[in-house]
């Protein structure tokens, strides 16, 4: 499924998330600065299983925090995103409703939920009924999450991202707890919004284009993020991890397991 928050009214009608500020796209130079990792590996571009690895950089390198989880992501696979890794790398390019989840290195965001507070170190936002990203490509907040409250409900009519799922959709509880991955922050028109990653339905349900995981590997995962730490994302093919894994500075991993 889809995701991305609201850091309360400062990032009101601003691209999904704020967090993207620290860093701008280009290849491994510009996310060297990060010393969290949260790692996604699949066996290929179509598949909708993943992997989900956390490491810590230390004066030795990357040294792995905790143990390999089984995540989900989107129903038809991954495709190259928007982030901070430089475009033109060859492969599916993700698109709205594509049902892909965006691959390359991106940004971590605001964390997000039904709650009031949650255990992580990460700017949380509180989640309310009114709450909405805009996942419409010719809405001028397009890619943003909004307070229909604030924003007028006529601004979300046709967004179907209520970020309270359990209020909109029969309890979901999908977006009780949840993290923005910070693809497409400039909203590029067409080019997949509102991507988070957030609790699965079940360990055998695909989402339309995030990362979805258990409960207890999101608490972990959230708990262990430090913004000053300048945390990144990388969802990968396994032959698309081989091929880049030493340009990009990355982890040596069996990325098929």
């Amino acid at each position: 499924m889809k995701a991305s928050v609201l850091l309360a009214i400062a990032c009101l009608a601003l691209p999904v998330g704020c967090a993207s500020q620290r860093m701008h796209p280009g290849e491994a130079s510009h996310w060297r600065q990060a010393r969290q990792l949260v790692l996604v590996t699949t066996a290929d571009w179509d598949a909708n299983r993943g992997l989900l690895r956390r490491y810590d950089r230390t004066a030795h390198g990357w040294q792995q925090v905790g143990d390999v989880q089984a995540v989900m992501v989107g129903r038809s696979g991954s495709a190259w995103g928007l982030g901070l890794h430089d475009a033109g790398h060859p492969g599916p390019v993700k698109r709205e409703g594509d049902g892909r989840s965006p691959a390359g290195v991106f940004a971590i965001g605001e964390a997000f939920g039904y709650a009031p507070v949650a255990n992580t170190a990460l700017p949380y936002a509180p989640m309310r009924a009114s709450n909405y990203c805009v996942d419409v490509s010719g809405s001028p907040l397009y890619n943003r999450i909004v307070d229909a409250d604030v924003v007028g409900t006529a601004a979300v009519a046709q967004a179907t991202e209520p970020m309270r799922r359990d209020l909109h959709a029969n309890g979901d509880q999908r977006y009780r707890l949840g993290f923005v991955i910070e693809h497409n922050v400039q909203s590029t028109p067409m080019a997949g919004s509102c991507i988070f990653a957030h609790l699965w339905k079940s360990p055998d349900d695909p989402t339309t284009g995030c990362t979805a995981m258990a409960p207890a590997a999101m608490d972990a995962v959230l708990g262990w993020l430090r913004p000053d730490r300048a945390p990144v994302f990388v969802l990968l093919p396994a032959a698309e991890y081989a091929r880049l894994r030493i340009a990009w500075e990355l982890p040596a991993v069996d990325a098929g397991r």
